[in-house]
C-alpha cells in the first residue's frame, strides 16, 4: 500500500521528509511485524494551496493525507464518502494537534497506521462494552488502530510517533502473555487507557457510541468534535445508514466471520436479515 502524503501546512518539506522516513520507520519495524500489514508513505507534489479530497489530484498511491495547518478547512473532513468514492484520506491538521498537546508527528504517525488497519472503515470487533457498569454486554468495536491508546507516543529516531494496539486486544478475554499495545502498558483486550477513547456500535442502542476513559480522553473527544466528524467516523455511520433501509440489524447473535492471515485473526461483523 502506497500512501501519498500532500503538503499544504507551512512546516518545510524537508522537515516532512523526516518525519515520513520515521513513520514509515515504525511501520516496518513495529507495525508491520505484528500485523502483517504494511504501507509506505510517499510525498508528493501539490496542487494549488488547499487540499480538495473531492477531487485528489495529487493522488500516486492507494490512499491519501492531507497536511494542513488550520482546522478551517474542516468542511473537507465531513465530505461524504460519494464525493471521494473508493479512495480512503486522511487530515493531519497542525492547529489540532497543538491544541491536543502532541506534535503533528504523532497525529500523522496515528493517521498512518488506521488507514492500514482498515482503510475502507468497514471492520468490527465483537467484544464486552468498554464501559464496567455495562458489564456482560457484547458490542461491535471499531477496527482502530490507536484510539484506545491515544495519548501514548514513544520516539524513534528523536521524533515521536503513536503508540498503537497488537491483535490480541481485539480477543475476548485475556490471553496469557499477551501483549494488547505496542509500549506494554498493561492495556486489557477491548481496554482504554488514560487519554483514550474507543468507538463501537451499540446493537441495543442500534446505533454509534463513544466511550471515553477520563476527562483528558473525554477532553480530546471534544477538540477532535469540534472540527466535525472526520472520514472515519462519517463512514461508520454511514454503514449503518444503509443497513437501515434494508431492515438489517446488527444483534448480539449476529453472526461472526472470521478469517485469518497467518497468525493475526481478523474479525468480521456478518449481519443477518430480521423482520
Amino acid at each position: 500500500m502506497i500512501i501519498s502524503v500532500v503538503n499544504f501546512s507551512q512546516v518545510p518539506d524537508g522537515e516532512v521528509q523526516n518525519v515520513i522516513r520515521v513513520v514509515n520507520r515504525q511501520i516496518a519495524a513495529d507495525f508491520e511485524p505484528y500485523w502483517y500489514m504494511g504501507a509506505r508513505l510517499r510525498l508528493e507534489g501539490k496542487v494549488g494551496n488547499r487540499p480538495v479530497p473531492q477531487s485528489p489530484v495529487e493522488l500516486r498511491g492507494d490512499a491519501i493525507i492531507y497536511l494542513w495547518d488550520q482546522i478551517e478547512v474542516a468542511e473537507a473532513l465531513g465530505y461524504h464518502d460519494a464525493n471521494n468514492r473508493g479512495i480512503p484520506y486522511g487530515f493531519v491538521l497542525t492547529e489540532l494537534s497543538a491544541q491536543l498537546g502532541e506534535p503533528w508527528s504523532v497525529t500523522l504517525s496515528h493517521e498512518a497506521l488506521e488507514l492500514i488497519g482498515d482503510a475502507n472503515v468497514n471492520q468490527f470487533a465483537a467484544g464486552p462494552h468498554p464501559d464496567p457498569n455495562q458489564s456482560g454486554r457484547i458490542v461491535f468495536h471499531w477496527y482502530e488502530m490507536c484510539d484506545a491508546v491515544q495519548a501514548e507516543s514513544y520516539d524513534t529516531d528523536g521524533i515521536p510517533v503513536s503508540n498503537f494496539v497488537l491483535p490480541l486486544y481485539f480477543t475476548i478475554g485475556e490471553e496469557l502473555g499477551s501483549r494488547n499495545d505496542f509500549l506494554g502498558t498493561a492495556l486489557p483486550s477491548f481496554g482504554v487507557n488514560p487519554g483514550g477513547y474507543v468507538g463501537f456500535f451499540d446493537p441495543v442502542k442500534q446505533d454509534m457510541d463513544t466511550w471515553t476513559a477520563d476527562a483528558r480522553g473525554s477532553s480530546r473527544l471534544r477538540i477532535k468534535s469540534a472540527v466535525g466528524r472526520a472520514r472515519r467516523s462519517e463512514r461508520y455511520r454511514q454503514l449503518m445508514t444503509t443497513l437501515e433501509p434494508q431492515g438489517t440489524q446488527l444483534s448480539e447473535g449476529s453472526q461472526l466471520r472470521r478469517r485469518s492471515t497467518m497468525d493475526h485473526p481478523e474479525i468480521v461483523v456478518t449481519v443477518r436479515q430480521v423482520g
